[in-house]
Order: C-alpha cells, then structure tokens, then sequence
C-alpha cells in the first residue's frame, strides 16, 4: 500500500517535467510555419523568446543587413527587441556577421558627436557618448587636450571664437598662465584680470562691468553660466538683506504706531 502510494507520488512529480520536455521538444515556427525540434529554435539571448527556426532568422538577417541596417528589431509580432548579434554569430556566415557589425559601428557614430583628435600622431576617433556640450576634452588614445569644438589643441585662456588668433608658441604660454592662475579675461578688450577676493563684479581699465565667475556681462543675482553653478554676488546679498531688515523695521515700527 505504501509502495503504492510513493510510486503514485513519483509518477505526479515526473508528469510535468515530461509535459515541458514533450512542449520544448516540438515546435512550429512563426515564419516558415513548419514543425521544428527544439534544438533548431532560436534564443535572442535573454531578451526575448519566440518560436523561429534558426534558418528563418538566419535569412532574415542576411535582408536586413543587405538592406544596410544596423539594429535589427526582432521579427517577433509587435517585438520591440533588437537582436543579439553574439547570440546570431553562430547562425549566419561570417561575411554577413562583420557586415553586421560594420553597420552597427557606422550608426554608432552618425548617431552621436564626432571628430578625430588633432595631433597627427594619434588622430584616433572621438565620440561624444554621453552627448554633453564638450569644450576641453582629454583624447582617450595620447591624453592629451584639445577642443572638441573648434577640433585643435586645446587653446588654454582663449574663447573658441579667439583661438584663430593665436599665432606662435608665446600665446600659448600666455593661455596656459591665465588658466592656470585662474584669471578671467574681459570679455570686451581681452585683458586679464586676477581677483583676489571680494565680489565677483569687476571693472576692467577698458571701463566694461563683467562677472569674473563667467566672464560675461556682470549680472545680479545667481550666475547661470554653467561654470558659475548658484553662486550670488557679495553686492546682492548685501541689497537683499539690507531691503530685509528696512521691511522688518518698518513692519515693527508701523505695528508700535498701533
């Protein structure tokens, strides 16, 4: 009896096991709509699963990649999944497969900010993956500086608008000694102007008012220049804190009257 009941036991376990085996055993495929073994069906990796046969995908990608397509969505019904070239490696030649990656290299970069470094003994290909707006950059190939912008190296000191004007090695020196100590340079005569403490409101000698924070027009209240981040001028701290406490007098002063 209790043989019985064990064997009983055994054979419900198995039962759902053998049924998964008998499904994933057999298959009809989507496209060709013909029966296939299990081993013949295509896995897309993790991304997705769908019943197509190994041929039916491997011709599939042969037109899309002749079709000069680099990201190849799934043929799945309303799939949004692109194929995984490595797991497709297997399944097509390798003519087809570098194809394929060449394709997917090009949309890479049409897809994002480009240019080649400017030294001539590197002029490895940059991309801006992380799509900021780029000025100095270090190339990731000789580390050294340049402007992702104006596409030479780096202008330490000078605008990009300016970097055309430089002529020799001197006013390079110059830009490197302006960066360094962090000077400001006037945005209407170009002079330098070192601020040692205080506001950031200068005066230049040309007579023009400018934020040493951003080198721009001078402006009251939080700078919005990007290299200025939410600093507040020393001057409009001081007008708004003196128009605070004229309000709170007069608010006591009109409150004593009463």
């Amino acid at each position: 009896m209790g043989n019985t009941t064990q064997k009983s036991q055994e054979t419900k376990v198995e039962e759902p096991g053998q049924l998964q085996q008998e499904e994933d055993s057999n298959f009809t495929c989507e496209i060709c709509i013909e029966p296939m073994l299990a081993i013949r069906k295509f896995k897309n990796g993790s991304l997705c699963k769908h019943p197509f046969c190994l041929d039916c995908i491997a011709k599939y990608i042969e037109v899309k990649v002749e079709e000069t397509t680099g990201c190849i969505e799934c043929p799945g019904l309303n799939c949004k999944q692109l194929l995984d070239p490595l797991s497709c490696n297997c399944i097509i030649s390798k003519p087809i497969f570098e194809k394929w990656c060449d394709h997917l290299c090009d949309s890479t970069v049409l897809g994002s900010e480009s240019c080649y470094c400017p030294y001539q003994d590197c002029s490895v290909l940059v991309l801006n993956e992380c799509r900021d707006k780029l000025t100095k950059i270090k190339c990731p190939n000789c580390k050294k500086s340049f402007c992702f912008l104006c596409k030479i190296p780096w202008h330490a000191g000078y605008q990009c608008n300016e970097s055309r004007h430089l002529r020799d090695r001197n006013d390079i020196l110059v830009g490197e000694l302006i960066e360094e100590k962090k000077w400001t340079r006037c945005y209407n005569c170009g002079h330098s102007v070192e601020r040692v403490s205080g506001c950031r409101d200068m005066k230049c000698k040309c007579g023009v008012r400018f934020c040493h924070q951003c080198g721009g027009p001078f402006h009251f209240g939080p700078c919005s220049h990007r290299r200025c981040g939410a600093v507040l001028c020393n001057l409009f701290i001081f007008v708004v804190l003196s128009a605070l406490c004229y309000f709170l007098y007069f608010e006591i002063h009109s409150r004593s009257r009463r």
